[in-house]
């Protein structure tokens, strides 16, 4: 069976397809903001295997000034492994090395909602 481990890693790696397919870039390595994790969960209803050829559906859940909640469910044909959710903030580096919360701005998630719908 797959570790339960690896069901956060497809629940980001999907969440990065639909950056990649909105046409934006959710980390670039000179800026001065990024997306931290700050809350993940998942419930497990039946088990993947290794070869198990499956899919992971992504919605927008929920968006606040600076968070973004991505629901994930993962589909084996019609038999449900598990759905689960990703919580992320924007976060801006300040001067001295700590990072601040900062608003989204709304052409990002126009632009995320769409890759989704």
């Amino acid at each position: 069976m797959v570790h339960f481990s690896v069901f956060f890693r497809y629940m980001e790696e999907a969440e990065h397809a639909v950056w990649r397919g909105s046409g934006l870039v959710i980390h670039q390595p000179e800026s001065d903001h990024t997306w931290p994790r700050i809350s993940a969960q998942f419930d497990f209803k039946s088990p993947l295997k290794f070869q198990d050829e499956f899919e992971v559906r992504t919605e927008i859940a929920a968006v606040t000034r600076s968070t973004i909640k991505w629901a994930h469910t993962l589909m084996r044909g019609d038999t449900l492994i598990g759905s689960g959710s990703i919580t992320v903030v924007y976060v801006r580096r300040q001067a001295d090395g700590s990072m601040k919360s900062a608003a989204i701005a709304p052409e990002v998630i126009a632009k995320l909602r769409a890759a989704v719908a």
